[in-house]
């Protein structure tokens, strides 16, 4: 059976949660999703930035556990580090094809605009500096390093 990591980028506020949450289990039938700010919630439901750091540190565990199965998966991220590289590596190395999937929106104010919004549902804030920051430097990873790793985006 092929395995697959399956990795879910865009901008914060894109709705790479929400679509995963269908997109994944029922049209992909992967039944992994790793994602920090779901890990964070379930340790502290009542304040996940506070739990943001030990969040990153089993993400990074399951990941690593995930691989060593050889488990299809998925990840989310914004793309606004060159972290997942050497994850995309690691994978190929263990023979997984690597999908990228990259939610894009037309502007950051856009993104600003639907983290407002999510927060006044209940959801998670991120700062609007932030939601700039990563929304430019995730478009650029998109091209000029990601593309050319994945197997399939």
């Amino acid at each position: 059976m092929v395995k697959h990591l399956y990795i879910i980028a865009g901008c914060n506020g894109a709705g790479k949660t929400t679509a995963s949450m269908t997109i994944l289990p029922k049209t992909l039938l992967v039944k992994e999703f790793v994602n920090a700010d779901e890990i964070a919630k379930g340790l502290s439901p009542l304040n996940p930035e506070g739990a943001a750091i030990e969040a990153g540190r089993l993400m990074l565990q399951r990941i690593d556990y995930l691989l060593n199965k050889d488990e299809s998966f998925s990840i989310e991220t914004t793309l606004a580090t060159r972290s997942y590289i050497k994850l995309v590596e690691k994978a190929h190395q263990r023979g997984f094809v690597v999908n990228l999937l990259f939610f894009w929106l037309p502007s950051p104010e856009l993104a600003s605009i639907r983290v407002t919004e999510r927060v006044r549902n209940g959801g998670h804030n991120i700062p609007k500096d932030t939601i700039y920051r990563r929304y430019v430097l995730g478009i650029s990873n998109l091209f000029n390093l990601f593309m050319n790793k994945v197997d399939i985006w």
